[in-house]
């Protein structure tokens, strides 16, 4: 374990740091006067989760053990769900479009906004409507309490996996307000979520600082109870070939493809300070006669070269952006049929 003052140190109050949003200088995704406490410490090696004792790894769900049989066959098409936060129409108007479409939706925050439907009840809501969820658990608005509670929930409501991050702080959004939790980090909720039979899913940002041990670090997130790393935007398929290469144990890895289809989402995503796209992709959007078509045509070119990299098992369709929660879904769901 960690000491103590190092997690005192960390804003998000992380065990087995850093987070992916750790800028390009170094600092602080929170404070940018300061500099992650993690990046010049050694990789924190995964020792359990402190506090109490987690309970052994039991057998998968059923819903879980069709994900890891599915996973093994064909590669999966998961699309980030676009929907508004809070809005049952915008939920019921993205999961109709997508309906079918995908394998499964990544339903985690959205945007911006820090008051979400809880998320055993959002899958819910969209298992109704015929969606399969692999739905994100963030550890920014629960303590190990309601986490184990969540998981508990997802596990009855049959998700097809649980992506666990650290998530971002409630000095960003728009509930600064409200006072953040963080019990625990990402690591130790994906040993809660494979204890309780869950396929697990962790995050890795193979461009953020220290670059040179987000692989160890994504190891340690392997040994503690992951199956599933979704790699953020890294600049294109051959940053993430190599950072699959630099694991170097098996793993099922589903990179993410951006999803950029007019000029407003190419601005959010410029904002983004701590991802990488492929060289001249947003250029090829914004100067295109229609940039809609544009956006979709090379998220499906690079789809395919990520598909193409042994180790990985699918790609994530990400992107959307307020106010036009639906056309991204319906450019997501055209990309995904044109993936089959």
């Amino acid at each position: 374990m960690t000491s103590l003052p190092l997690i005192d140190a960390c804003p998000k109050r992380m065990e087995y740091g850093p987070c992916g949003g750790v800028g390009f200088d170094g600092s602080c995704e929170i404070d940018a006067t300061h500099r992650c406490a993690f990046l010049h410490r050694p990789t924190v090696p995964w020792t359990g989760v402190d506090r109490a004792a987690v309970p052994a790894a039991g057998p998968r769900t059923a819903a879980a053990a069709n994900t890891l049989a599915s996973l093994g066959m064909r590669p999966w098409v998961v699309a980030d769900l676009p929907a508004r936060a809070l809005s049952v129409t915008s939920l019921d108007a993205c999961a109709a479009v997508l309906a079918g479409e995908v394998d499964a939706v990544l339903a985690g925050d959205a945007g911006s906004a820090r008051v979400q439907f809880p998320p055993a009840y959002r899958a819910h809501l969209l298992h109704e409507r015929g969606v399969r969820v692999w739905t994100g658990l963030n550890m920014r608005d629960r303590n190990r309490v309601a986490i184990e509670g969540e998981l508990a929930a997802l596990a009855v409501e049959g998700v097809a996996g649980v992506h666990c991050v650290t998530g971002d702080h409630t000095r960003t959004g728009h509930r600064p307000d409200a006072a953040p939790v963080f019990d625990l980090d990402s690591t130790e909720a994906a040993a809660l979520a494979r204890a309780a039979g869950h396929v697990v899913s962790v995050a890795a940002s193979p461009a953020a600082p220290p670059v040179e041990r987000r692989a160890a670090r994504l190891r340690e997130k392997l040994r503690a109870g992951a199956d599933v790393c979704f790699v953020n935007h890294a600049g294109g398929a051959a940053p993430v070939r190599r950072f699959i290469d630099d694991v170097g144990v098996p793993a099922a890895f589903i990179p993410c493809v951006p999803v950029v289809v007019d000029h407003a989402s190419a601005a959010l995503l410029e904002s983004f300070t701590t991802l990488v796209l492929p060289d001249g992709f947003l250029s090829r959007v914004r100067d295109a006669a229609d940039p809609r078509a544009e956006g979709v045509a090379l998220a499906v070119a690079l789809a395919e070269e990520m598909l193409a990299i042994p180790g990985v098992v699918g790609v994530n369709l990400s992107g959307g952006r307020e106010g036009a929660e639906e056309s991204f879904a319906e450019a997501m769901a055209e990309a995904a049929r044109r993936l089959r």
